[in-house]
């Protein structure tokens, strides 16, 4: 149970039976792991203890980070200027990040499904869980070992949700309880209980996942962002605990509420600062504290971030071409088309974007919520005049393919009739994993018709289909099928 103090959370860890109601009182030390078990034992039984007849003694959790940072304010924008910094690379101007948060939820709410309806594996291999984690390891650098602390280990028999049956429906009905939480209060409850069962293995790595579905309340967390975080913060908070992990959240939240202005309501920008800190891509200060093989080490992360960039800007060349190919076809096929709505301003070969597609996105009957996840599908063909989906083309990137058939498959759930067929354009040197993961079972089973075309395919007979095409049925030409 956290009892809010000016911003901080406190936590109860002495009680005394009397009848004179609810005395607190606030000490300085920092709470202990036995403190924090006592918290978590009577939360978990469902006691509230400030409603019911106890003295409660109440420990600070922490000293006042935000006198130790008096001003944050250079280091944020040193971390916002650098162009290479994860700020730039993936928190904004992403579109794929966006696109990322409905595929996620959709995919944590099939592994719910699949736990409930006893579908779930024995393995992290070859399970739902899998594909998520996939997809969230897709999102640059800070999420990129994301998936590691699920693999199953079976000789230390960790994390211990697949072979044992009321661990796995108790990660289930966490995760489930998470995707429904409505505020803050709720999904710290669900982490205290969950930390209460002792899951063997199954630690903070979940806030990976849950910072997918409740962006502005729960941090991503791993060892370079916690590295990061004692830097800066002059702690020493540990990984692989829950009650560590809760203490960092809540001064990340301060410290994000005081600069708010110069991050995001969104705590990945904060999270992606503590990790340009934590792996020493971003310098406090002078360096001349830096020994020589330190300073190497950080020349060589340099070097190791630009080339990643180069590429990235490779890439996303790439991936405007792919559009540019897909709106010539359809416009001569005679259907009307657009592109991603933050794509619009793009342009290939001299021709914009805007001048090749519909003036506005047709009227459909969706939600607003997946109305935006529609409207950021890379190209979609209507049939002439109407909003009648004729076909929706995902071109993916080196690394993006397990997003690209969660996006496909969540829009058949919404615009689908059955008459529409769908596409990943893809690189072909990711041919074989593509036919992998559309091979899957799990992917099968959702009935979404998804065949793929490789960029070197599109882009030899872009010009052909135009000419001698009658209707997207052409496009099965060059279209294969797992």
């Amino acid at each position: 149970m956290f009892i809010s103090n000016g911003g901080m959370y406190c936590f109860l860890c002495e009680f005394h039976e009397l009848n004179l109601g609810c005395t607190m009182r606030l000490f300085k030390p920092k709470v202990t792991q036995e403190d924090y078990e006592k918290v978590v034992a009577l939360t978990y039984k469902g006691i509230d203890p400030c409603k019911i007849k106890h003295t409660v003694k109440l420990l600070y959790c922490g000293y006042s980070y935000s006198e130790m940072i008096a001003n944050l304010q250079p280091i944020i924008q040193q971390f916002k200027a650098d162009k290479e910094s994860v700020y730039n690379t993936w928190f904004i101007n992403n579109e794929d990040r966006l696109k990322a948060f409905r595929s996620i939820r959709r995919g944590v709410i099939q592994v719910v499904d699949d736990i409930k309806c006893k579908r779930f594996p024995n393995d992290f291999k070859g399970s739902s869980l899998e594909f998520v984690l996939s997809v969230i390891t897709e999102q640059k650098q800070v999420f990129e070992g994301a998936a590691h602390p699920f693999y199953w280990k079976p000789k230390l028999r960790i994390p211990d949700i697949y072979e044992h049956e009321a661990n796995k429906q108790a990660f289930g009905q966490f995760l489930e309880a998470s995707i429904n939480a409505k505020s803050e209060d709720v999904i710290i409850r669900e982490i205290i209980k969950l930390d209460a069962l002792k899951i063997k293995g199954l630690g903070p790595a979940v806030a990976s996942i849950l910072y997918f579905l409740h962006p502005t309340i729960i941090p991503p967390f791993n060892t370079a962002i916690v590295n990061g975080f004692n830097f800066l913060f002059k702690d020493k908070k540990k990984l692989g605990s829950w009650s560590e992990y809760l203490k960092l959240r809540e001064v990340l939240m301060e410290t994000n509420a005081k600069y708010r202005s110069d991050l995001s309501a969104d705590l990945g920008a904060i999270a992606g600062l503590m990790f340009e800190i934590g792996m020493q891509k971003l310098v406090l200060g002078s360096d001349e504290y830096l020994s020589q093989t330190e300073r190497t080490k950080m020349e060589r992360l340099m070097e190791k971030r630009h080339e990643e960039v180069r590429m990235e800007k490779e890439e996303e060349n790439l991936h405007t071409e792919m559009q540019y190919h897909l709106l010539r076809i359809g416009n001569a096929l005679g259907y009307d088309v657009i592109p991603a709505s933050n794509d619009r301003s793009k342009c290939h070969a001299g021709k914009s974007f805007s001048f090749m597609s519909m003036p506005a996105f047709p009227a459909v009957d969706l939600d607003k919520e997946t109305l935006n996840t529609v409207k950021l599908i890379d190209v979609l063909w209507f049939q002439k005049g109407t909003n009648n989906v004729i076909a929706a083309f995902e071109v993916e990137k080196s690394t993006s393919i397990y997003s690209g058939i969660l996006r496909m498959t969540d829009l058949s759930y919404s615009i689908g009739d059955g008459d529409e067929v769908f596409y990943l354009i893809v690189p072909d040197k990711r041919e074989k994993d593509v036919m992998l993961q559309l091979g899957r079972p799990a992917i099968k089973k959702l009935g979404a018709t998804i065949k793929y075309i490789l960029f070197s395919e599109l882009r030899q007979h872009c010009d052909a289909l135009c000419r001698f095409g009658e209707s997207h049925k052409i496009m099965e030409k060059i279209a294969k099928s797992a």
